[in-house]
């Protein structure tokens, strides 16, 4: 699929970076898993008790790897976002994720390690190497090869998240395959058409529902909602109706499905990767900002980075 060329944004309905870019993920996802064994070095060690942080985007995949960390005995993992950093907790280590690398609560949170956090070496995962939070952090792991010209963050965050699982020894032949897939397949009608979604998860997918939503948002300014998937009963079905989709990442809850049903919402069920089902909710929210006359690559109100004026 065509990107931007020269430099020049697309017109809103023509394709333009975020469907390039997210068109991309799969080799992007295998080149970072052949990187993780020789960054051994820099990721955090099996036993180490480990914050991750980041903000936007970053913060729910810094979610979806503290769950799939702890899930596989590595280590006490939490996440935080960034502005949200407990002083005085103590961590082996201090993991950041930034894509532009120069937002201002990532640089004042290593700022203050050492000084109202205690110390612990931290660790960056950017675009560049020469970003300000790679020469604030003491080890950085630059993936230049997935950086972006789209405010909307796909490849760069799922390149990351493929990176950290790939040193967990998750093997991402499989999720690359089905993201694939995802990329070929027209999508279905049922989420173009939607009024509204909810997205829900469970332990490491719980973050790419909040991503999945947050995409919604950002790119089609539209409705859309994330929560654990056994918290959907306590309150947000009340906003299931006709045109609503319920989309979950991993199996339904015993009963569930029929109680969407039941609400008059449609269900939808991700059959592959957690990781390439995002892919096909990035795709939705690009194809939807287009229907709506937006431009997905420039959303209104956002920017690359949120800088702040001191």
């Amino acid at each position: 699929m065509p990107g931007q060329q020269d430099g020049q944004p697309a017109r809103p309905g023509q394709p333009g970076s975020i469907e390039s870019e997210l068109a991309s993920q799969p080799s992007c996802w295998l080149r970072a898993a052949a990187l993780a064994p020789g960054l051994a070095g820099r990721l955090p060690a099996g036993g180490e008790r480990v914050a991750v942080t980041g903000c936007g985007t970053s913060w729910f995949i810094a979610q979806a790897y503290a769950a799939l960390r702890e899930s596989a005995g590595e280590g006490e993992t939490d996440a935080f976002a960034a502005s949200e950093m407990p002083a005085g907790r103590r961590y082996d280590r201090i993991v950041v994720l930034s894509r532009s690398g120069t937002t201002t609560e990532i640089l004042d949170l290593l700022g203050r390690v050492g000084s109202g956090i205690p110390a612990a070496p931290t660790l960056a995962i950017t675009a560049s190497p020469d970003a300000p939070v790679a020469k604030a952090a003491d080890a950085v792991i630059p993936l230049d090869f997935a950086d972006e010209r789209s405010v909307v963050q796909t490849r760069f965050a799922t390149t990351e998240l493929a990176l950290l699982r790939a040193h967990l020894g998750h093997d991402l032949s499989s999720a690359a395959e089905g993201a694939r897939r995802v990329l070929s397949q027209a999508l279905p009608a049922e989420l173009t058409s939607a009024r509204q979604f909810t997205f829900l998860g469970t332990g490491w997918t719980c973050g790419l529902a909040s991503e999945a939503a947050l995409k919604l948002r950002e790119a089609a300014g539209f409705w859309t909602e994330s929560y654990p998937a056994m918290e959907y009963r306590h309150g947000p079905i009340a906003v299931t109706g006709p045109g609503s989709v319920v989309w979950l990442f991993g199996p339904p809850p015993d009963g569930l499905a029929g109680e969407i049903a039941a609400a008059g919402g449609g269900v939808w069920l991700g059959r592959e990767d957690p990781l390439a089902e995002l892919v096909r909710a990035q795709r939705v929210a690009a194809a939807v900002a287009r229907a709506r006359g937006l431009d997905p690559d420039r959303p209104r109100n956002l920017s690359r980075s949120v800088i702040l004026a001191r």
